[in-house]
């Protein structure tokens, strides 16, 4: 249970499958969430809020998250 960071909204990810945090305001980013979730590989952690984060797990699957990439790791940072 260590290896779980509260991404928000009572949503936890194991940092451990963590292969990036990005932005999702540049276009690629952008590509990449409508590809996952036409594909059904988004999770979708935002709670109806706006998607201010995503991550990038090692297999293959975003979640995203409506906390900021560096709040996300900062609390990776404090646990």
């Amino acid at each position: 249970m260590n290896n779980l960071v509260n991404i928000g909204f009572g949503n936890v990810i194991n940092i451990d499958k963590v292969v990036s945090i990005v932005s999702p305001d540049a276009a690629p980013i952008k590509r990449m969430v409508q590809q996952a979730k036409d594909e059904g590989r988004a999770i979708d952690a935002t709670c109806g809020r706006r998607t201010r984060a995503v991550i990038v797990t090692d297999s293959n699957q975003l979640v995203l998250s409506a906390l900021l990439p560096e709040t996300i790791s900062n609390r990776y940072q404090e646990r």
